[in-house]
């Protein structure tokens, strides 16, 4: 898929940030490469080291503002954190729950990245009852709102932008800051919603909305936050699965390209990768 420059809503100021050298350089360096078992390791490995930015944060600031990832990969994480042990060392009502990039339906549509978030990490799939968040600290898309009043995704864009600047710490270059950012692998190489070539990758704006793409499912059109966010939080990128062997193969591979592989942004010092075997398959250096 193509998109044009004109399908990305461009956020107006002060909703962007600055080019600056003072963020993480994108595709710089190596990340710490984390290979485990199985898709069960990784989930509970992953669950681990997000409970423990958590904590560290209450600790130092009194808060936590966590990114969360879209898709099926946050699901079994989330059921480590909505149980003990890790539910009960985590001060919930003092964590927050954003998300990187949503699909334009409704909050209980099956294909929102919100639904994993109510069914699972809230405990409605557990007969234990999930973790203690609570709903206000659950900042969603306002698809809901939009659909209702005959918007569009880019003015659910613009509306979590200002969401984002009423709640959260800016970095150098006008650029808000996470504790942490959990990001996915797509079978394209694509990181958030930002797909290969993508104007996003070139776009200042904090958030923008983004065509339904054709090449990959679901077809639906999305909102996402800027990559560059991605540089200037520290960032956990979690995958399993033989399907995504082809794409680290690339993403770990010679070449260096971020508009191919939009995901290789996040090769870089300072972000974690946790794999499992069948992943890291293609990785150049990595035996099975």
């Amino acid at each position: 898929m193509t998109e044009r420059a004109s399908d990305i809503a461009r956020v107006p100021e002060p909703f962007a940030g600055t080019d600056v050298a003072g963020l993480a350089a994108p595709n710089r360096g190596e990340p710490e490469l984390v290979v485990l078992a199985d898709p069960e390791a990784v989930a509970r490995e992953a669950a681990d080291r997000i409970a423990t930015a958590l904590i560290a944060a209450v600790k130092r600031r009194g808060r936590a503002d966590f990114c969360t990832a879209g898709g099926t990969t946050p699901i079994p994480i989330y059921r480590f954190l909505a149980q003990s042990p890790l539910r009960d060392r985590i001060a919930w009502p003092q964590v927050h729950v954003w998300f990187g990039d949503e699909r334009f339906v409704p909050r209980d549509h099956p294909e929102s990245n919100v639904t994993p978030v109510d069914d699972v990490l809230l405990g409605g799939d557990s007969e234990e009852g999930g973790a203690p968040l609570p709903a206000a600290n659950i900042h969603a898309f306002q698809v809901d709102r939009a659909i209702a009043e005959k918007r569009d995704n880019a003015w659910c864009a613009v509306r979590y932008a200002e969401e984002m600047a009423a709640g959260l710490p800016l970095a150098k270059g006008n650029w808000p800051v996470f504790d942490l950012i959990l990001v996915g692998v797509g079978g394209d190489g694509h990181v958030l919603s930002c797909f290969p070539d993508s104007p996003a990758l070139d776009s200042l704006a904090w958030t923008m909305g983004v065509p339904a793409p054709s090449h990959i499912g679901p077809h639906l059109p999305r909102m996402t936050m800027n990559p560059r966010l991605l540089e200037a939080a520290p960032v956990l990128v979690v995958t399993w699965g033989a399907g995504k062997a082809q794409a680290l193969g690339h993403v770990f591979g010679v070449v260096r390209d971020g508009r191919r592989w939009p995901v290789q942004r996040t090769r870089r010092d300072g972000a974690v990768w946790l794999v499992d075997d069948d992943a890291a398959a293609e990785i150049p250096g990595q035996r099975r």
